[in-house]
């Protein structure tokens, strides 16, 4: 066990105000106790922050509060790393492309546009445990489950819309609403979705593999097809398409995540302490999002009240010179 004087407290508390330079030399200069970067460092790599950690803060917020499982997830760029532990060749929707990155699955509870939190995550890294993507959804269902949570809706992208999740869900006596791929069969005999005239209330049809579900067609402004399905086959389409749209609040949490609490600003080589950051920077995004509902404040705002007595301090120090 490390015994630096580094802590928990310290470097989310670090995470929280600084918006600028989050290396463990940084929090060194500007600790409130005597903390060399290398003391920060081990204590980094020996320290063991898991998800678990995470749904003990998230736990009062989620219970009592009726809500949908959004489930996505993010890749922390590490396209300019080289031996760093942890990363995988991926599909990164930011890049629309592969890159080289630390994949992160985030399991999310939304109770409306504002309220939502983190509830649960997992590190994609198949060289160390031989986990898709879809094997961390199936567990964090089940690990929502365990926790005595029932949402209301399952909420996911075409990614996690393959039959075995779609059972696994279902298994638990929880209905979804995901997009489908355009390729996906459905009917008897089977056709692909995108051969289908699909009405705008929607399609009642049976899905390979699974049973009875409705499917929609919606077109973005952007000119995109996307299908959409759901298990609820009395659901209207705008009913879906609200579920569906509410998915935005997982894209909002990644974006703070790494502009506000330095998700993506960890050089450590070694895999346990890019886990520990990880862990670090959800429970940080914790506390500054608790801030915004009791003070009304953004992330961003609370980053800027903090250097702002600094810029005004030298701004008037330079006009008087």
């Amino acid at each position: 066990m490390s015994r630096s004087k580094c802590s928990r407290e310290l470097y989310c508390s670090f995470l929280e105000v600084t918006s600028a330079r989050y290396s463990a030399l940084s929090l060194s200069e500007v600790a409130p106790l005597d903390l060399s970067h290398d003391s920060i460092s081990r204590w980094l790599a020996e320290s063991k922050v898991q998800p678990k950690d995470l749904w003990l803060t998230a736990k009062k917020e989620v219970h009592g509060a009726p809500g949908i499982l959004v489930f996505d997830d993010v890749v922390i760029d590490k396209s300019r790393s080289g031996k760093m532990e942890l990363v995988n060749w991926q599909y990164a929707g930011s890049k629309h492309g592969i890159t080289r990155g630390i994949g992160v699955v985030n399991a999310l509870w939304q109770v409306s546009k504002e309220e939502y939190v983190p509830m649960d995550y997992r590190i994609w890294n198949p060289p160390e445990d031989g986990k898709t993507k879809n094997d961390h959804f199936q567990e964090m269902l089940s690990s929502t489950k365990s926790r005595g949570l029932h949402p209301e809706m399952v909420v996911a992208d075409s990614w996690y819309s393959s039959l075995k999740n779609l059972k696994a869900v279902r298994s638990h006596g929880w209905d979804w609403v995901m997009g489908l791929r355009s390729n996906r069969l459905v009917g008897k005999p089977h056709r692909q979705l995108q051969a289908l005239n699909i009405p705008d209330e929607g399609l009642v049809t049976y899905l390979k593999g699974y049973g009875w579900v409705r499917v929609f067609r919606f077109v973005t402004k952007h000119g995109r097809t996307d299908y959409i399905g759901t298990s609820r086959t009395d659901l209207s389409g705008e009913q879906v398409k609200e579920y569906f749209e509410r998915r935005w609040s997982v894209e909002v949490l990644h974006r703070e995540l790494k502009q506000t609490c330095g998700l993506a600003r960890c050089q450590a080589v070694l895999g346990r302490a890019q886990r520990n950051r990880t862990g670090l920077s959800l429970l940080t995004w914790m506390r500054k999002h608790r801030r915004r509902l009791a003070d009304h404040t953004t992330l961003y705002q609370q980053d800027w009240e903090v250097v702002k007595p600094s810029i005004q301090l030298a701004l008037a120090a330079r006009m008087q010179s």
